[in-house]
């Protein structure tokens, strides 16, 4: 096992619209309003931009992006990162229907959005690099938190409620 190699998978199910999700994951500058952990991000370029994150380890990452595929009819959004973190990042955005109580019922009907969320990383740096053996897991569970608030958090903006964000 290489302590420097992190494969992350995660789905997200939301209660809204593919498109509103989409368009919500693909508005990058937006991600600080509703993810705690994104501190900042802002465009740099036509397909490149930058962020700031911090989850619950005191250590902010700087995270190079950079678009590589953008595909509203199969749901895909990927970008190649660079700097704190080096690898690729992908949200695959699919329409779901939940399936319906034995009896009909409430949830029949509902659409909802299911959200796969994958990444293939290595730290960039190399005080990163140097920890982590030691750190693994709690690299590991950190990311597992900021991921659960982000769910949480994209869910609440989506509805038009009240979001865990910044601002």
């Amino acid at each position: 096992m290489d302590p420097n190699h992190y494969r992350f998978q995660g789905v997200w199910r939301l209660a809204a619209p593919a498109p509103a999700v989409f368009a919500a994951l693909e508005d990058v500058g937006n991600y600080p309003r509703w993810w705690p952990e994104i501190l900042d991000a802002r465009r740099t370029g036509e397909d490149s931009g930058e962020m700031v994150v911090r989850a619950l380890l005191p250590y902010r990452l700087v995270i190079g992006l950079e678009a590589r595929r953008r595909d509203p009819a199969t749901g895909v959004l990927e970008v190649a990162m660079r700097g704190d973190l080096d690898g690729w990042s992908r949200f695959t955005v699919a329409p779901e229907t939940p399936e319906a109580p034995a009896g009909g019922g409430a949830g029949e009907g509902r659409a909802g959005t299911r959200v796969l969320f994958e990444e293939d990383t290595r730290p960039g740096k190399a005080l990163l690099r140097r920890l982590a053996l030691p750190l693994h897991p709690v690299f590991r569970a950190n990311h597992a938190v900021m991921m659960r608030r982000g769910r949480r958090g994209l869910a609440a903006y989506l509805a038009g409620g009240a979001t865990e964000g910044h601002g």
